[in-house]
């Protein structure tokens, strides 16, 4: 458990910032005027949804770098850190050259006019720029990986406070620098990843192992292990991205007081469902470590003691969302409809966060430990279930129906989990060691030659150092 948490509190930290990043970024913004927030806050969702893909390789590379390290395989460690930046560079290319080719379509097909023109400005700065993205997210979780969470953690905080500093004196101008509007905050967030990234790379360079000779057909394989081991990751994400705004939909129904109450009780949420992310970044990290060293045992404590840090969590976020929703709503709105609406969003919102905590946290322990297809289908299942109790409740319930299906959706996902677990706990449970090898095997004489004959196998430690037994002719 001390582990887990070292490994998880810098992630919390990681991406607290970017949340309160972006926030205080959207409010220089918002100075000037609906058109210009409206442009962000499309170019924001496109890399939210372009991040579904890019988790796909950032999370697999940590996930198989952590399973090669624990397995004591530094050739196959670094095949995966060679085939994440071959995958970062097609998938950067696959996506920047068309984004920035269609940047004036894909504005036009969600908005029209001068915010329109504002995204397409921000589009244009920000597609040739995606390969900075892409890469830190992929250096970060080669720190990760190694059980290194902190860098990325000082990196972020660097680039964050870098882009509090930018965000202001681009979009609004100061001194000699002109005023860069909509452009200027997509300008100021390219800068701060440029800057993040050139530090990251440099920091891992200093430490860089030299790396094992080995043909291309190694690394496209790793890189196909890559996308096997993150796949369930992206879609976990995509699928939750899909589903929240399918949600806003229902809400939207409801009103524009339902719409900004359901937007602050949100942004107050996200500082208490990050840290069940950050609980299932370390989790899937030190998951992916104990299965390649085939610890089995330790795998069940780690899944034991992640499960208690989410409880534990999920139900101080239940005491939070329940006791202060009044007294933090007014820090955000003196508006009494929009109040009420936010108040009554975060005391429904206590009815989930509980299960939800354990989803998400546990989720990350048996993706990385190689059960992600068939918990993606839960989840998948799942927040079908919450989407049809959203609208299904809104008609006798009204808005608080819609705000009642996350907590169906949540208890369904978890009673799916717990499921999941019990099926897949007993074949584990029967299985032989990991790596055992039978048959033939090496024994050594007395006088050191070198012969084979068939013995009873030998257990393979978690180094990759194979433990023989001496027989009672001498050989072992």
């Amino acid at each position: 458990m001390p582990r887990l948490t070292a490994l998880a509190v810098p992630v919390y930290a990681e991406l607290l910032s970017g949340v309160v990043a972006s926030v205080i970024g959207t409010l220089w913004v918002a100075g000037l005027g609906g058109a210009a927030v409206a442009a962000v806050t499309l170019a924001g969702t496109v890399e939210n949804l372009l991040l579904g893909l890019v988790l796909v390789v950032a999370s697999g590379t940590s996930v198989r770098l952590s399973h090669a390290l624990g397995a004591g395989d530094r050739a196959e460690a670094d095949r995966t850190a060679r085939a994440a930046w071959r995958l970062c560079a097609a998938g950067s290319l696959a996506i920047a050259v068309p984004g920035f080719l269609l940047r004036d379509r894909l504005a036009g097909a969600f908005l029209d006019g001068e915010a329109a023109a504002h995204a397409a400005e921000y589009f244009t700065v920000a597609f040739p720029a995606f390969a900075l993205f892409f890469g830190q997210r992929v250096a970060d979780e080669l720190f990760k990986g190694a059980g290194d969470t902190r860098t990325p953690m000082r990196v972020a905080l660097l680039s964050n406070a870098l882009l509090l500093v930018l965000d202001p004196l681009l979009i609004l101008g100061a001194g000699p620098v002109p005023a860069l509007g909509v452009p200027g905050a997509a300008l100021a967030l390219t800068l701060s990843r440029a800057v993040a990234l050139a530090v990251t790379l440099r920091l891992r360079g200093r430490g860089r192992v030299p790396q094992q000779t080995g043909g291309d057909g190694g690394v496209w394989a790793a890189a196909a292990r890559i996308v096997r081991a993150g796949t369930p990751f992206g879609l976990d994400f995509t699928a939750r991205m899909a589903v929240g705004t399918a949600q806003l939909g229902l809400v939207a129904g409801f009103g524009v007081a339902a719409v900004a109450g359901y937007g602050v009780g949100y942004r107050m949420l996200l500082v208490v469902t990050m840290a069940f992310y950050a609980l299932r970044q370390a989790a899937a990290i030190e998951a992916a470590r104990l299965t390649g060293a085939g610890e089995t045992g330790a795998l069940r404590t780690l899944h034991r003691d992640t499960g208690r840090l989410a409880a534990l969590l999920g139900a101080g976020a239940v005491v939070l969302s329940a006791t202060l929703a009044v007294p933090l709503t007014a820090q955000f709105t003196d508006d009494p409809a929009v109040a009420a609406q936010s108040v009554g969003f975060l005391r429904m919102a206590a009815l989930y966060l509980l299960p939800y905590a354990l989803v998400v946290a546990l989720g990350g322990i048996h993706q990385a430990a190689g059960a992600g297809r068939p918990l993606v289908l839960s989840v998948l299942l799942g927040l079908g279930v919450q989407l049809a109790a959203s609208a299904g409740l809104s008609g006798p319930l009204g808005v608080s129906g819609v705000w009642l299906g996350p907590a169906v959706g949540a208890v369904l996902q978890l009673a799916l989990l717990s499921l999941l677990v019990g099926r897949l706990a007993a074949p584990a449970a029967e299985a032989p060691t990991a790596g055992t090898p039978r048959g033939c095997s090496s024994t050594v004489a007395p006088g050191g030659r070198i012969g084979s004959t068939a013995v009873t196998p030998g257990r393979v430690l978690p180094n990759g150092a194979v433990r023989m037994t001496r027989r009672s002719d001498g050989r072992t």
